[in-house]
């Protein structure tokens, strides 16, 4: 087991997946928060309006993030039909943490996404989902503060009131 002085020295890295106002949000305030910041969006045509700041790197492929025993993931979007090819390529990475946006309630797609690949489920139980605390968030700025105070909470060993039950 890691000293717990050492695993909070080490560099972090969030990999933000889709642009979305959360991915937005988390990548603005990242930075901040002392962890490298990386948004991955495979389909260059969401990426439109005036260019702004992305973090710290931009990438169109998973891959090109560096992932890593230090790295977050996030998928800022539940909808996209990649959930499953980029959940699937951030497990096998062994990253730290890897959530995905939803609602708690429901069931969410990664899952159906994930078995239609074939990935076990002991690893498809490694995605978090809700990926923040239990704030009671709504907007984007919301999502992003309490997904980033979880993070935070998990890198510390804090449990930081993820029951959403």
């Amino acid at each position: 087991m890691a000293d717990p002085e050492e695993k909070r020295s080490r560099p972090r890295r969030l990999v933000v997946v889709f642009e979305s106002p959360i991915a937005e949000a988390m990548l603005r305030l990242a930075v901040e928060l002392g962890f490298q910041s990386v948004l991955v969006e495979p389909d260059a045509t969401r990426l439109q309006g005036t260019p702004r700041p992305h973090g710290d790197l931009f990438v169109h492929d998973l891959g090109a993030a560096h992932l890593d025993a230090d790295t977050d993931v996030v998928l800022s979007d539940h909808n996209r039909a990649e959930i499953g090819t980029v959940l699937r390529a951030a497990l096998a990475a062994q990253t730290r943490w890897v959530g995905i946006v939803g609602n708690p309630k429901k069931e969410g797609p990664h899952v159906a996404a994930l078995r239609s690949l074939g990935v076990p489920d002991d690893q498809i139980a490694r995605v978090h989902r809700p990926v923040g605390l239990n704030i009671g968030s709504r907007t984007a700025a919301e999502i992003a503060v309490a997904t980033l105070a979880g993070l935070i909470a998990d890198r510390n060993d804090r449990p930081g009131g993820f029951d959403f039950s």
